[in-house]
């Protein structure tokens, strides 16, 4: 669809740095597909859209984030942290739009919807981090507002959750219900070679 913008999801140094709880097994390998993305939709004249997850030091605009189970934990992604940067890598084209959210959806409280409409955009393209959290819930979000969605399930990554739940199974149990009812899942050459 010429009508189809791509959404570069939280591709923050956060889930890179080695020492972060939230690093994303084999992210180089996931940041090299977000990238031919971006170069893929920015080749065909197609809306690139950044989207950064930021708070301030002080919690102020952090809501429910960092104490959804009652307890308090400290603020993370705080604005102008080295964390909250984009990685070092990826590709960022001159003509992309910029943005930031305080919450998973990349629409929730944000101007990502008006933005959409006055370029024409009926359809979004998903990739980043992390796959069950920003990413599924932008798709659902999308959804939900009645643009189509593609999800490029090998362009997303999320940190293990314990040893028994790594990545590719957190990948595939999103994938496996958002194709049920919210998104075509392809792969990143799928989705290119369809763009040819």
């Amino acid at each position: 669809m010429t009508d189809t913008a791509l959404l570069v999801i939280d591709a923050q140094n956060v889930y890179a740095l080695p020492d972060s709880p939230l690093c994303v097994p084999a992210f180089e390998e996931t940041l090299g597909r977000i990238n031919r993305l971006v170069e893929g939709f920015s080749a065909a004249a197609r809306p690139v859209i950044y989207v950064r997850h930021v708070h301030r030091a002080d919690g102020r605009d952090a809501g429910r984030m960092f104490d959804f189970s009652g307890a308090a934990e400290p603020v993370g992604f705080v604005e102008g942290s080295t964390e909250a940067d984009y990685v070092p890598g990826l590709k960022i084209v001159p003509e992309g739009l910029h943005m930031t959210k305080h919450r998973y959806s990349c629409f929730e409280g944000t101007e990502l919807e008006a933005i959409l409409r006055s370029l024409g955009v009926k359809a979004v393209t998903i990739c980043g981090y992390m796959t069950n959290f920003c990413c599924e819930t932008t798709a659902r979000a999308a959804h939900d507002k009645d643009y189509f969605v593609d999800f490029i399930a090998d362009a997303t990554g999320a940190p293990d959750l314990g040893e028994e739940y790594r990545q590719p199974a957190i990948i595939q149990a999103v994938c496996t219900t958002l194709a049920a009812g919210f998104a075509r899942i392809l792969t990143t050459e799928a989705c290119l070679e369809a763009m040819r």
